[in-house]
């Protein structure tokens, strides 16, 4: 009989973990439509990482002494692709249901290589195309589907997919791995709140106020799926593969939809089932063979892929 080894139960905690994550964030796209019907979306957002920050700050004391000029300088880039990100989230998510916002956000998967391919001509292979591919065919059934076929809200969502590919790759590229990365997502999610409250103040916006599930919806969004996901993510990510977090990660847009329907009553057409089923499959195929790879050539932690180096999640 074998026995487990100590990397075997760092990585099954680091999956009990990370796959809480995921549900934290899927939480998140339920949690926004919420606030949204007391809060605009972009007062929602300011007002959210401002108390991520808040909440963040304290935890950083400790780490003020490492804090220098290149903190504050790829924290603060990093920051503006964040604050993109986030902004075409809640513009995305507050035009579209939680469902289709979720799997349309997670075609990030698949726009990570395309890009690396794009502008830094990194291999693209066989299996994220068939994934592309499938994803453009999930795109059209989505297209045909619901109301109002392919609405604005949707076109953000596909947007903000877009964002987070570049924000995970500029978390790639730009950050050094002797940083205390604590420290830059305080400047992270400090940037983000200026972002939205520079905003918040120059566009015109409705009034808000605050009720019980507003306020609790804030709150959620700025301690669960931002602090506390955050931290998981990068005290467990460690203890397995990139393409292993990556299949993880794909659970999101599951609790989305199982948020969606159950707290906010959302239904699905068979088209938009059909469109939905075909960009999971698309994004989960090349994850799928990578990891099945990776078994087969033995475990490793190393490896090109930036698909799971997501900081702070939505």
């Amino acid at each position: 009989m074998s026995t487990l080894t100590s990397e075997d139960v760092h990585s099954g905690k680091a999956t009990f973990w990370l796959v809480l994550s995921t549900v934290f964030w899927g939480g998140s796209f339920v949690f926004n439509k919420l606030g949204f019907r007391d809060i605009p979306p972009v007062t929602f957002l300011a007002l959210r990482f401002a108390l991520a920050t808040l909440i963040m700050a304290p935890l950083c004391l400790p780490r003020l002494g490492r804090f220098n000029w290149q903190t504050l300088r790829n924290g603060f880039f990093v920051g503006c692709t964040l604050a993109a990100t986030n902004l075409a989230f809640v513009l995305g998510v507050s035009g579209t249901s939680a469902s289709r916002a979720g799997f349309l956000n997670n075609l990030f998967v698949l726009l990570i290589p395309l890009l690396c391919f794009l502008f830094w001509r990194e291999r693209l292979d066989r299996w994220t195309i068939a994934g592309l591919i499938l994803a453009m065919a999930g795109l059209w059934q989505l297209a045909s589907g619901g109301m109002e076929g392919f609405n604005r809200g949707d076109v953000l969502s596909t947007l903000c997919a877009l964002f987070i590919a570049f924000q995970v790759i500029a978390v790639s590229k730009i950050l050094r791995g002797d940083e205390d990365i604590y420290l830059v997502s305080l400047v992270q999610f400090a940037t983000v709140a200026l972002v939205g409250g520079t905003l918040w103040l120059l566009l015109p916006s409705r009034p808000f106020s605050f009720s019980a599930v507003s306020a609790g919806s804030l709150a959620y969004c700025a301690i669960f799926p931002t602090v506390i996901s955050f931290t998981l993510q990068n005290n467990f990510q460690r203890y397995t593969t990139p393409t292993k977090a990556g299949l993880i990660y794909t659970l999101d847009p599951v609790w989305s939809m199982m948020g969606g329907m159950s707290i906010l009553g959302e239904r699905l057409s068979a088209s938009e089932w059909l469109g939905c089923g075909l960009i999971f499959g698309a994004v989960v195929l090349p994850l799928s063979v990578k990891r099945w790879r990776e078994r087969k050539g033995g475990e490793s932690c190393e490896g090109s892929e930036v698909v799971a180096e997501e900081a702070g999640g939505l």
